[in-house]
């Protein structure tokens, strides 16, 4: 009862703070104009306010602070959360380079990694596929470690430290990839966690399974709460700051909830296999991962006459029902069920890449 009524607080907060920021985003220009800042993605032609991840992490953290005691890996979600929507809300304004925001996502996962969240071992996928002994289902990442004295004594899991700081990374820029038509990024997220959430009910008396229950729900309510200002025709837009702060969010809980990774990946398998496509595209083209086009598989939706509000009802439906897989199948049927989704969501952007006109593939 008490994280449905977590839930609740961070709608109905997300829900009084979000007109609010509408209000402060217009005051202090931390606007989308598409007149004065031409982007190659724009599909507006308003100019709306940017910023909405404020609504969302302030919904977020008032309801956390009210209703979970304070712990170290709070600490470490909030922290990590509140550099990357300073860092967005600076973008918003300013226009930041690359590399800054790279760096300000990297020390997000350090302070989140600093606090103790970390993946210790992920499945074997060789194991699933029956290429290993049963010894062998599940790969360690905890054994490698380095210890040090500073002001009192620590350590450092290698492995399992550079995992978590390239999963936590990696989920934060395909999120903002995936920020493409009126609602499509928080609706794929409110279902991921949504997900999360009915994952770590599977341990009713998992104390460690009591925060991740908590937090994906105060998320989830969080991000519902702003959906229905961003939903076609948007009013507000989660900026860079809103889509940092979620998939930081999305991978942070993922480990949380005992390395649910695997889980993670089969919700977001059509946004997380568009965005590393778009990565290796560019890079084949000679061009930045970080430079916008529109070759995303919803611009590609688009040019197909494919209308806003069907794209993201199109993710909310993909989702929705790979996270009901997620949620009943056994790991090697996961991985099963993801090799198939991959072979069909690359085949069809390369479909898309090749069949569209010339003039509509620039």
């Amino acid at each position: 009862m008490t994280v449905i009524l977590s839930f609740l607080l961070a709608l109905g907060l997300s829900l009084i703070l979000t007109p609010a920021i509408i209000s402060l985003a217009k005051k202090y220009k931390l606007v989308d104009d598409p007149r004065r800042r031409p982007h190659p993605a724009t599909i507006h032609k308003r100019i709306i306010p940017r910023a909405g991840g404020v609504a969302i992490f302030l919904a977020f953290l008032i309801t956390a602070l009210l209703t979970l005691p304070m712990s170290q890996k709070l600490l470490g979600v909030i922290l990590g959360g509140l550099i990357l929507i300073a860092v967005g809300i600076i973008d918003d304004r300013r226009d930041l380079k690359s590399y800054w925001k790279i760096l300000a996502q990297i020390l997000a996962a350090l302070i989140v990694v600093g606090s103790g969240i970390g993946i210790s071992f992920i499945t074997n996928p060789f194991s699933l596929l029956g290429l290993t002994n049963a010894s062998m289902d599940v790969i360690r990442l905890d054994e490698y470690r380095i210890f040090f004295d500073f002001f009192g004594p620590h350590s450092i899991i290698i492995l399992a430290d550079l995992f978590a700081l390239f999963w936590i990374v990696w989920v934060i820029n395909m999120v903002n990839f995936s920020s493409g038509v009126d609602g499509q990024m928080p609706g794929i997220v409110l279902i991921t966690l949504m997900v999360i959430f009915a994952a770590s009910l599977r341990f009713p008396g998992d104390q460690s399974q009591m925060i991740v229950s908590a937090l994906s729900l105060i998320g989830a309510g969080a991000t519902l709460g702003f959906l229905f200002y961003n939903f076609y025709p948007a009013k507000i837009f989660p900026g860079d700051s809103g889509s940092y702060f979620l998939g930081f969010l999305v991978a942070t809980l993922a480990i949380l909830s005992g390395a649910k990774v695997g889980t993670a990946i089969l919700v977001m398998a059509i946004p997380l296999l568009d965005g590393v496509f778009t990565v290796i595209r560019r890079l084949a083209e000679g061009k930045s991962p970080f430079v916008g086009d529109r070759k995303h598989l919803h611009h590609r939706l688009l040019e197909l006459g494919w209308g806003q509000r069907r794209i993201a009802l199109f993710y909310y439906l993909v989702c929705a029902i790979l996270g009901a897989a997620a949620l009943t199948l056994h790991s090697a049927e996961k991985l099963f069920a993801a090799v198939i989704v991959a072979i069909i969501v690359l085949g069809g952007l390369l479909w898309l890449n090749m069949t569209l006109p010339i003039e509509a593939r620039k």
